[in-house]
Formats: C-alpha cells, structure tokens, sequence
C-alpha cells in the first residue's frame, strides 16, 4: 500500500539549543519512500549522518524563539505483516555480528531479570518464532495498553510492575522477555496506518529463522500499514528529537498517516 506520513514538531527555544533528529524514514526490505519533504522554521544549517544502528539523523542548532519541524514521505509499504510459525530459533554462535548488540540489557530493557519468567510464559513452545508469539500474546492479554497512560520512560521492570502501559512500554518488556531467552530483539519508533489514537508508535522486532520479524502487543491484530523511522536498543536509541541545554519541550505535535493511491 502507499502511505504518506506527516509529523510537526513546534517548539519554543529559550536559549541556542543543539538538536538530534531521526525524522527521516529510510528505504529498506520493507518499505520504498519515493518523495520526500524536509522544512525546518527558521531556517538553519543541517548536518546528517547515519548513527550506529542505520538510522538517518540530522543535526542542528535551534534559535531562541519559536522553532518549528515539519516533515512528510510518500512510500510504499507491504499490505500485511510476515508472520512465520516454526522458524527456528538462531544459536548465539551463528548469529551475524551486527545482531549481537540485540542480545544484551539495555537501559530499559532488563533482560537480565527475566529468564525464569520467559521460560514459564513459553513453556511448551518451539525455539524460536513461536517463542517471541507467545511473548507476544501474553503481553497482549495481560497487560493493558493505554495511550497516554505514562509520560516517563519506564524500565521492563517497572512496566511490569504497573500491568499497564503505552506502545513503548509494552515493547520495552518484550523486548527484555526475549533477550533472556538469547532471542535478539530490538525497538523500532514510526507510523502505523490508522493507529487510534494518531501518534508516534512503538514496536519490537526478533531475530528468528535468519531475519527480523514484527511483533506489536499494542494491536488486537497484526496488519500492513507500518513504517519504520529507527531502530534500536530500546527508546533511549529512538528518540525522535533529542535536545541538549535547558529543556525545550515540543509545544505542539502532529502526526499524520493517510493512505494513497495502490
């Protein structure tokens, strides 16, 4: 399907405040972005590059004042998710290096904490994909998902503690549910077509069956519709705008996702 996706960021700066964005979806195996607009009020010089985990970043100084971003790509993405039953689970020492980085804790993902409690939730299960499905569905039954219900980032530990959360909550503990079992997992920020209500998302992905899978606890079902912005370890790698000096909070945001042309 092809989607247009659209996110401003208005922000009102006290002093010359640095700026990381990742606002700038890539092409990849799972979505093509054809067009492309980039605006940033008043205009400033921009700097990009690629961090560590392949994510486009821009880098910039904002003025004192109001400070505002607007962005919005054209791309294709697939109609449905891959789901995969039965596909193995991947031996540490056959996984590529660049997985590698997805097995350990994280700042807010714990893993470490929760191997005796991964095991219970995937008891009987195949190594691998059926393992993260059935992580996967527990969270989805057992914990509820409210969209507004934390504004702090929350720990696996403390997301599992409260039974409630918002998308990166719900990832956070996936996330570490997996890694305890030596399954690579990581977070993935973007869009989701008709996402209620309209927001920035949150999902995880596993390594299984020698590639990446999605995997959402958020959505009574899994659909098409999903674009990627980055990836990473957990929400401290995928912060849409990180800024640097007094705090400078996002005054207003909108997001948009409509579905074009097939």
């Amino acid at each position: 399907m092809w989607l247009r996706a659209s996110c401003d960021l208005t922000f009102d700066i006290t002093v010359a405040t640095p700026f990381i964005l990742m606002l700038r979806p890539r092409s990849g195996a799972n979505q093509w972005v054809s067009r492309e607009e980039y605006k940033i009020e008043p205009v400033v010089p921009v700097f990009e590059f690629t961090d560590g985990y392949g994510n486009l970043c821009q880098r910039l100084v904002a003025p004192p004042g109001r400070f505002s971003v607007h962005t919005q790509a054209d791309m294709m993405v697939a109609d449905g998710v891959d789901r995969a039953p039965g596909a193995p689970f991947v031996e540490v020492q056959n996984l590529p290096d660049s997985v590698l980085c997805y097995l350990l804790p994280s700042r807010y993902c714990e893993s470490d904490h929760f191997n005796e409690m991964a095991t219970e939730i995937t008891s009987g299960q195949l190594l691998g994909y059926d393992q993260v499905s059935a992580i996967e569905a527990w969270l989805r039954g057992a914990f509820s998902y409210v969209p507004g219900s934390t504004s702090a980032t929350l720990s696996a530990v403390e997301v599992n503690a409260r039974q409630v959360g918002i998308c990166r909550d719900l990832a956070h503990l996936g996330i570490a549910l997996c890694r305890s079992l030596s399954i690579p997992a990581r977070m993935v920020v973007g869009y989701l077509h008709q996402l209620d209500p309209m927001d920035l998302h949150a999902w995880f992905e596993a390594y299984v069956g020698g590639r990446w899978y999605t995997f959402d606890a958020t959505q009574p079902a899994l659909r098409g519709g999903y674009v990627a912005l980055g990836y990473g370890r957990d929400a401290a790698d995928v912060a849409v705008f990180n800024q640097f000096g007094p705090p400078s909070f996002a005054t207003a945001q909108a997001v948009r996702v409509e579905r074009l042309h097939d």
